[in-house]
């Protein structure tokens, strides 16, 4: 009689390793683009939790982002760092003229009006960037010293991607400093509670609201710009990104920086997964679990 196969035999532990490999390898492609999320996301957070303003426009202004690092970088071969900080200008200066000669005078007005307003500059940036930049995809070169990988669990994973993880984790601890320990944020956390109350000690709510809305064009701006050297730039992006940041901010709960970021990790690493192992429910299982918070808890999970 032969003898009886053994649990845990050596093929058995290789194939279980090269699993776990697998799923610590993709949990960290999940992490990589749920920074890019954060990045869209805390944008759109910090302006309807301030602003009270659903900016559905807010994809746009990343795909501007990384159109604007496109030329400055691709095409004119500015300097890479260089071309990111002008891309958060120029984005910038598009979002103050958003929120000063637009928005500004809709704030009173019901939500649905904002989401029309905002839904036309969607159009609007659109048909511009065709109109500039063409219809065809554009992607830069890597900058040559993000080009390589490093060994994780055995294989392959790019410089660039820890790099990302790195830099979303980062402007985390940086926005967080920002409105808790600095007083401009203190001055936007009173004017989010109590409008009236911060104008009575001083604070000039219309030049503080457009302030807050530059710095979250700048971060969608800064997740578009630090995509190009590896996400397609193309007309329409910008629609695509708002329906994940949706997601995103619904899930975290509205208005919610932690929340937010909880929900980019939460989108990220579904995704990730889903590509992995349920390719064809890949959106699904990002909609599923949305509609199981909504259902739990309607507010979000961090929503008050």
């Amino acid at each position: 009689m032969g003898e009886p196969e053994r649990l845990g035999s050596p093929v058995s532990m290789n194939e279980g390793t090269k699993d776990m490999e697998t799923l610590v390898f993709q949990g960290l492609i999940g992490l990589s683009v749920s920074m890019y999320l954060w990045l869209l996301a805390a944008g759109l957070t910090i302006v309807f939790g301030v602003l009270g303003v659903l900016n559905f426009a807010h994809g746009s202004l990343f795909m501007l982002g990384g159109y604007f690092t496109f030329t400055y970088y691709g095409l004119w071969g500015i300097n890479f760092w260089l071309a990111i900080a002008l891309s958060l200008l120029s984005v910038g200066v598009v979002g103050y003229f958003m929120e000063r000669f637009f928005l500004r005078h809709i704030y009173h007005m019901d939500h649905a009006f904002q989401l029309l307003l905002t839904f036309g500059f969607i159009l609007i940036f659109d048909d511009a960037v065709k109109m500039i930049w063409g219809g065809v995809a554009k992607i830069p070169p890597m900058p040559g010293f993000f080009e390589g990988t490093v060994s994780v669990v055995g294989r392959p994973f790019p410089v660039y991607n820890l790099f990302i993880i790195g830099t979303g984790l980062a402007v985390a601890i940086v926005i967080w400093l920002l409105f808790e320990r600095t007083w401009w944020g203190r001055m936007v956390r009173a004017s989010a509670s109590d409008r009236e109350m911060a104008s009575a000690i001083g604070v000039n709510i219309p030049t503080l609201f457009t302030g807050v809305f530059v710095f979250g064009a700048m971060l969608a701006a800064l997740g578009g710009a630090l995509g190009t050297p590896v996400r397609v730039v193309a007309p329409g992006i910008g629609a695509a990104m708002i329906i994940q940041a949706f997601i995103i901010t619904v899930i975290g709960g509205l208005g919610n920086l932690k929340g937010a970021f909880v929900g980019a990790i939460i989108v990220g690493t579904l995704s990730a997964y889903g590509i992995l192992l349920f390719p064809v429910f890949e959106l699904f299982l990002i909609f599923l679990i949305m509609a199981v918070v909504l259902m739990v808890k309607p507010q979000g999970l961090f929503g008050g």
